[in-house]
């Protein structure tokens, strides 16, 4: 039977992608599918795999296995009809410093294909969108860095893209301007009339700051969830970063380890898999605490937030452990000023995943995934 995506409103599907170099596997048997008017986010640290997955995705790397359509479009096959569809933020955009803003947009869309009638009226709305309609003649090489992103989004919105791929597109800037490009992201998805080829039938309007700072934007699954169904034709976009709090705010988060997506699921989804399992100590000293926490049979791992611990423990375990937990450290000299059970977040989850023998269920349908104790 044929699979179309877009008669099942995929705008991204890819299965069973495989890339190897030499012995390493960089990509191994990696499938996802993204909606349309959705924001994906795939996580993982340095080398897990996430640059290669989107290189495969847009076509920069010939896959060893699998298939990746866009918007209907077989990277593979319908190579140019695919990147028609997409706009690419590689994780080291490469930018020429001596030319302008504009410039640099001008030759980015000359580059795709653009005439001077298409991409000339639409750059002052793309300047504005990213905020640097002021910064217009000034030359690249003279930005900030967190400017100098944004040069990079501007450029990729440049074609109307249907699927926006970014990579690791906030490393090396400040939270501020963190903040800053996430606010783009999130109303490119919640407001794609303005900016994409295909509108949305009735999207809401953008957040304000006012109302981004109000709701904090730690999780937005269920600000989004409520927008994809509106959202029908948005654009939708894929991102890879290492940062936890950043994989919050999409609607769905693909935890990724050595090539493999170890878990999928929304955010609150994947946090639900250690609900009364993390517990919270702060006191002194904190060597100690870490070590009577460890020596604990039912500790499964302890990790280290700043002043304080998170403290994974095995299901059903907590209270048993509460008590344990106070009284040993006071019988060894310690002090515990505060040891209570918390909300896991998702650094808690993927740490759990992370290991190869811990298994944690499944919040959507009861199974379980693959993780280790490590104490």
């Amino acid at each position: 039977m044929n699979f179309n995506p877009i008669m099942n409103n995929l705008l991204v599907s890819a299965s069973n992608l495989k890339k190897s170099f030499g012995n390493v596997h960089a990509v191994d048997d990696v499938s996802l599918q993204i909606k349309a008017g959705e924001i994906y986010g795939l996580v993982g640290s340095d080398g897990a795999g996430k640059t290669t997955t989107m290189r495969l995705l847009v076509g920069a790397l010939k896959m060893d296995a699998g298939e990746a359509n866009i918007c209907g479009f077989d990277i593979n096959k319908q190579t140019e009809d695919a990147r028609a569809q997409f706009g690419y933020l590689s994780q080291r955009f490469s930018m020429y410093e001596d030319l302008t803003v504009l410039e640099n947009i001008r030759f980015f869309a000359e580059v795709r294909g653009l005439k001077s009638n298409e991409w000339l009226p639409r750059c002052n709305e793309i300047l504005e969108f990213v905020g640097l309609e002021r910064f217009k003649d000034r030359r690249a090489g003279q930005l900030s860095g967190g400017m100098k992103q944004k040069l990079g989004l501007a450029s990729a919105l440049v074609t109307k893209p249907r699927v926006l791929l970014l990579d690791e597109p906030t490393t090396g800037v400040d939270p501020v301007t963190r903040q800053d490009f996430w606010q783009l992201v999130i109303k490119l998805v919640s407001q794609p009339e303005k900016l994409t080829a295909k509108s949305a039938k009735s999207a809401k309007p953008a957040l304000s700051k006012a109302e981004v700072e109000k709701q904090n934007l730690s999780d937005l699954s269920a600000l989004c969830s409520s927008e994809i169904s509106e959202v029908e034709e948005g654009v939708s976009v894929l991102i890879s970063t290492p940062y936890m709090d950043e994989a919050s705010r999409c609607h769905r988060v693909g935890f990724m380890k050595a090539g493999k997506i170890i878990a999928e699921d929304t955010p609150s989804n994947l946090r639900a898999r250690l609900n009364n399992r993390v517990l919270e100590l702060r006191g002194s000293p904190l060597k100690l605490l870490r070590h009577v926490a460890r020596e604990d049979e039912d500790v499964e791992d302890v990790q280290a937030f700043g002043d304080r611990l998170h403290i994974r423990v095995g299901v059903d375990k907590a209270q048993g452990v509460l008590s344990r937990l106070k009284s040993q450290i006071r019988s060894e000299g310690g002090a515990v000023d505060e040891l209570r059970v918390v909300k896991p977040v998702l650094e808690d989850v993927f740490i759990a995943l992370s290991s190869p023998h811990l298994a944690l269920q499944s919040a959507q349908d009861g199974g379980t995934t693959g993780g280790s104790e490590s104490k």
